[in-house]
């Protein structure tokens, strides 16, 4: 990869699994209907930029910086996001489908995911302080020994918490929801 840096420039319609992905620093970029699935974006760093309707399936984020990115309408299937440089750390999700991808022991706070399919995420010893998960689908999402204080999951659905080995202080759940946390006991809730 090229050691270069490039600054305030679209990328559409990129096929990166056929073409040589030639920077490795890119600041207020968009990326729109690009393919960079199974890419190794390793050291790779974004900031201020944006990916829309982009493929980002199984790439690798060893190193990479991800500051103030926002992806909307993206597949980023099995990513570890928990790889990356986290230093400055911070995106956004909207309308994505973030199957199995990984946040383990990431400190994400305020983090938005909006519309966006979650199912078996990692969200374990996440620190997701204020962050929203604003209609969401998080079956078999993991929440194992993560801060979600203050979270909101009003909108969203099928989620499973155990309240006793998450910290759940202010956070906020559907009256709908309710099931997924008691699921544990093996009660009937009618």
């Amino acid at each position: 990869m090229a050691e270069s840096y490039i600054k305030e420039t679209t990328f559409e319609k990129e096929d990166y699994q056929k073409n040589l992905f030639l920077y490795n620093e890119f600041e207020q970029c968009r990326f729109s209907h690009c393919n960079l699935s199974e890419q190794d974006l390793s050291d790779v760093k974004f900031v201020d930029c944006e990916f829309s309707s982009c493929n980002l399936s199984m790439s690798k984020l060893y190193n990479a910086t991800l500051s103030n990115v926002q992806f909307a309408d993206c597949k980023l299937l099995g990513l570890h996001f928990e790889d990356g440089n986290r230093f400055g750390l911070s995106f956004s999700f909207d309308y994505c489908q973030l199957d199995y991808a990984s946040f383990y022991k990431l400190k994400i706070p305020k983090t938005v995911f909006r519309k966006s399919q979650c199912k078996e995420v990692d969200f374990t010893e996440c620190d997701l302080n204020h962050a929203v998960f604003d209609d969401c689908n998080l079956l078999l999402a993991r929440f194992d020994h993560s801060n979600l204080e203050w979270v909101d999951f009003r909108t969203s659905y099928n989620f499973s918490i155990d309240l006793e080995i998450n910290k759940v202080k202010k956070t906020r759940f559907p009256l709908s929801g309710i099931a997924g946390l008691l699921d544990k006991y093996d009660i009937i809730i009618e």
